[in-house]
């Protein structure tokens, strides 16, 4: 069966899956939960057993909640809603499926990678495939580990959330400690860096030139932590929107895609 042109592909840009969620939250969440993760009165819409590796296709999801299922209680939303706010649903339930490296958002990747290492500046605090600083988080395999709306809510949002499969809600839990740290050893001479880890005789951080540096408190005359990451949360304000677009489409593209190493049977 050939499904309505509206429903064939989902529409992956940023625009559309913020527009989607609007209208998932504005009409589903009630019934399916937030972020499509299920609820006493109807089931998660994604979930391990209904994620990108076995689930109904877009096509199909789109087509049920344009026409609903007889004899349930999830009705038609066709004739309450567009094609295309459909389509934006579809997007956005997409979006909170499989991760990044699954549906890499669309742009120039190649001009994307000149922004991270240019304009954006993103190779001072964060490295990829070895180029870059250590002082940040290590991208290399960013898509594999965040869904493109994480992602992108990291450049944008000073608060936001990572979300796993099913819409699950999961706490950020970054390798190691990026918060900001000023040193001030006795004789003077003050340091700025990245926490990596304290305890009561030391303290161990990396500073802006990327150099592990690890002291005795006896020789530090004051240690200043904090609170706010150094990361910047408005990469969409010194950015054009094009130049957010691409650099989002390489970001999106960072790691290697497991391959299925077994037949499925079909053809």
């Amino acid at each position: 069966m050939k499904w309505p042109a509206p429903f064939e592909v989902v529409r992956p840009e940023l625009r559309f899956v913020d527009h989607g969620k609007a209208l998932y939250d504005q009409h589903c969440t009630a019934c399916h939960g937030a972020n499509a993760s299920a609820s006493e009165r109807a089931p998660a819409i994604v979930s391990t057993a209904t994620s990108m590796r076995g689930a109904r296709s877009d096509a199909q999801l789109m087509a049920i909640i344009k026409n609903g299922i007889p004899s349930t209680a999830m009705p038609p939303w066709g004739d309450r809603l567009s094609d295309a706010d459909i389509a934006d649903i579809g997007a956005f339930i997409h979006a909170l499926r499989g991760m990044a490296i699954d549906n890499p958002l669309p742009g120039d990747a190649a001009h994307g990678e000149t922004v991270f290492w240019g304009k954006g500046h993103c190779g001072s605090c964060n490295a990829i495939a070895g180029r870059g600083s250590p002082g940040g988080p290590d991208l290399t395999n960013i898509a594999i580990i965040r869904k493109s709306t994480a992602i992108s809510d990291a450049l944008t949002k000073v608060e936001h959330r990572v979300y796993g499969d099913g819409g699950v809600h999961l706490p950020d839990m970054p390798p190691m400690n990026y918060e900001p740290v000023h040193v001030v050893t006795k004789d003077g001479q003050a340091i700025d860096g990245l926490m990596r880890n304290q305890d009561a005789w030391s303290v161990q951080f990396v500073t802006m030139d990327g150099q592990l540096r690890s002291l005795d408190r006896a020789d530090l005359a004051s240690v200043t932590v904090k609170s706010d990451s150094s990361m910047p949360t408005d990469y969409d304000k010194p950015l054009t929107a094009d130049e957010f677009r691409d650099l989002m489409a390489f970001l999106t593209h960072q790691g290697v895609k497991a391959t299925a190493t077994a037949s499925s049977g079909r053809e």
